[in-house]
């Protein structure tokens, strides 16, 4: 069965995506690495917070790698048309609100589960709301899903800023409340979940996760409008990490295969340190535009060393080139945005 299963390698490059069809079919195709470790884990696979940038495409890739399990998306689905989008690719789909305690108890106790949700941008006002996603959901999903493998999506704004010329920060690094309280309540998401995995013994595994990179949102899709249109791109924050969400996608699924007990931290993401006046440069090159810039590369930024996740599961398959000229192309033709920025620029923890 496996050896039909169509697998992600170079020569499966298009020179552009015609549409977002295209985009999310070739983002879904998973690697023979997905195939394997999914395949010869036990039991089905649900996805928490399937409805977001990532899940969608992450849920049909699970599925494309393995179609003789179950695949669970669960949201609240709350944007019109992802959850028609999900069932069509074969997988099942479940409305929920994960700060309902008897909802969540009440979804079925499958083996592997990778927790998505979460709130990052618009939680002014209600801080409340935002510490609550961060902290009481996780407690909830860890012990309902207390006997399952359970991996967690977190963030690279619970670590310290660096020098980009330093190598960047390792797992080593204990989290470190930064300023703003999004980065305080992921911490608080990531002890919630740890603790609970000491508690029962849940295998576990905490992602902490740089910039996707999708024609539609990323750091790369907001420099390459910033040339298209004659805006400055601001270069204080003059390094970043980005890793194409079709890897991401890979390195989370097979994360399931690669659990702790205790649940522990790893970074995800590419093994590049990217130069945000580079990739300016080249995006004004593609799209026949001088870049613009304001400000000068300061001597830390938020950077992270993803040299363990690439050396477990090993480099990913989409390398920089590529990126460039899909993003350069989808944003040169008009194609549609997703409006959700990264604010990768942002250096005041407050999104």
């Amino acid at each position: 069965m496996n050896e039909a299963i169509q697998t992600l390698h170079p020569d499966l490059f298009p020179d552009v995506f015609r549409d977002v069809e295209h985009l999310e079919d070739f983002m879904s195709i998973p690697t023979q690495g997905v195939i394997d470790d999914l395949n010869r884990l036990d039991g089905d696979i649900m996805i928490l917070g399937v409805g977001g940038k990532i899940g969608v495409t992450m849920a049909r890739m699970a599925k494309k790698a393995c179609p003789d399990k179950r695949v669970i998306g669960v949201s609240r689905f709350s944007e019109e048309g992802v959850q028609e989008r999900l069932n069509d690719w074969g997988i099942e789909t479940i409305v929920c609100d994960l700060l309902d305690r008897d909802a969540v108890n009440a979804l079925p106790k499958v083996k592997n589960v990778i927790y998505m949700a979460g709130l990052k941008f618009d939680y002014r006002g209600r801080e409340d709301f935002l510490w609550a996603m961060n902290t009481i959901a996780p407690q909830i999903t860890a012990e309902a899903f207390k006997d399952s493998r359970l991996v967690t999506f977190s963030t690279i704004h619970v670590y310290p800023w660096s020098n980009p010329l330093h190598g960047g920060v390792t797992e080593a690094d204990l989290p470190m409340a930064r300023p703003g309280e999004y980065a305080n309540s992921v911490v608080g998401r990531e002890r919630t979940f740890e603790h609970f995995s000491k508690k029962y013994g849940t295998p576990g595994r905490t992602m902490r996760f740089v910039y996707a990179i999708d024609p539609r949102y990323g750091v790369m899709q907001e420099i390459a409008s910033w040339v298209n249109e004659g805006k400055p791109v601001p270069l204080d924050t003059g390094h970043v990490n980005t890793m194409w969400q079709g890897d991401a996608n890979a390195q989370f699924l097979r994360m399931l295969a690669n659990t702790t007990v205790p649940a522990s931290p790893i970074n995800v993401g590419g093994p590049e340190t990217v130069s945000v006046r580079y990739l300016a440069r080249r995006f004004g090159e593609a799209l026949g535009k001088e870049p613009v810039f304001t400000g000068v590369e300061q001597d830390n930024c938020l950077l992270v060393n993803c040299d363990k996740a690439n050396g477990l599961m090993g480099n990913p398959v989409v390398p920089m080139d590529p990126m460039i000229r899909w993003v350069a192309d989808w944003v040169k033709t008009g194609k549609p945005v997703h409006g959700k920025p990264s604010k990768f620029e942002v250096r005041s923890g407050e999104f």
